[in-house]
């Protein structure tokens, strides 16, 4: 059975992207980003996605995506950001390596920047930064297994600590 070697979770800013690259490259396999897949089999930006058909139908792609990519996968996989909000991707990531990447407002914000292309950070970027956060966190608290702190550190000492810690 293919099984990815972890799967990163974590609110927009935490670096699952970045990390997500530097990880797999650590481990010698390639990153699965579920967010570029979404682009791809839609052919479009993902911002595009949510003004022509919807945040329903978005959630509909991510969550096929979500599905492929854990059963396909054998390296790194990044889901984006709100992904873990689907009761049928909580079932999946059990059994899964699970590394929630921890990042506060102030640092998230400085990550993702105010002027961003992230449709759900469109208007008032700091404060729906801050209602996703609220409002996701304690599913990733209790979907990782493994739980990284990315404050104030480098993407190359998160990839320290996760090759350490997963099995």
């Amino acid at each position: 059975m293919t099984q990815p070697k972890a799967v990163l979770i974590g609110p927009p800013g935490s670096g699952k992207s970045t990390v997500g690259a530097a990880l797999a490259e650590r481990l010698g396999v390639t990153l699965r980003d579920t967010d570029s897949d979404v682009e791809a089999a839609a052919g479009r930006p993902i911002s595009e996605i949510f003004i022509d058909d919807g945040e329903e139908r978005f959630r509909e792609l991510e969550r096929a995506a979500v599905r492929a990519a854990l059963a396909e996968h054998d390296g790194v996989v990044a889901l984006g950001g709100g992904a873990v909000l689907a009761a049928e991707t909580q079932e999946l990531l059990a059994g899964h390596t699970v590394v929630y990447l921890k990042v506060g407002l102030s640092e998230a914000v400085k990550r993702v920047g105010l002027a961003t292309a992230r449709p759900l950070l469109v208007l008032n970027p700091r404060s729906q930064l801050r209602r996703l956060l609220n409002e996701r966190l304690p599913i990733y608290e209790r979907l990782g297994t493994l739980h990284v702190d990315t404050e104030g550190r480098a993407p190359e000492e998160i990839v320290e600590q996760i090759v350490k810690e997963i099995p």
